[in-house]
């Protein structure tokens, strides 16, 4: 079922998530709908809380060599704890929630993670380069915070003022 996705300003955006305890049908049916809901919208990630659920549950489906993105390619990824971070890359991204807008935002390059899946399994893993990039931005969700917030404070500014006018022009 396709949800929907909430957008910058809404106050839930905000709110910081907490872990699940209950890895039953009702959480397998959430992850299912954030991927039916991230790929209607054309994302490459998706964090609970975009679409009102305050868990620590995030996807991330990256689009392959040929441009699609193939159900086996699905990180579900459950309670997630950055164990490692190293390196420094810069990326042009962007947000479900904050639609239209992109920019360069500075991450770790290299991240080390331990998470669990659907089931309860947990796994630890480590990711590079536009997986390292998305998984930090959609941990971010997690604990209440947009990518936005890492731009300097002019390109805040600049961006708080041409995303009231485009709300305003009910874009």
């Amino acid at each position: 079922m396709i949800r929907e996705i909430l957008v910058y300003p809404n106050k839930l955006l905000r709110e910081k998530s907490v872990d699940v305890t209950q890895f039953d049908e009702s959480l397998h049916q959430l992850l299912d709908d954030m991927y039916d809901t991230m790929l209607h919208k054309e994302g490459i990630g998706l964090a609970a809380i975009q679409i009102g659920i305050a868990l620590n549950v995030l996807i991330i489906n990256l689009v392959d060599e040929e441009g699609f993105q193939k159900p086996e390619n699905l990180y579900e990824v459950i309670n997630p704890v950055i164990l490692e971070k190293d390196g420094h890359t810069t990326f042009q991204e962007g947000c479900l929630s904050v639609p239209g807008y992109y920019d360069e935002i500075e991450r770790a390059a290299h991240i080390k993670v331990s998470y669990f899946d659907r089931y309860g399994t947990q796994h630890c893993k480590e990711f590079h380069d536009l997986m390292a990039i998305a998984l930090q931005h959609e941990m971010d969700h997690l604990k209440g915070h947009l990518f936005i917030e890492k731009l300097s404070y002019l390109k805040r500014k600049k961006f708080e003022k041409d995303w009231k006018k485009q709300q305003k022009a009910g874009k």
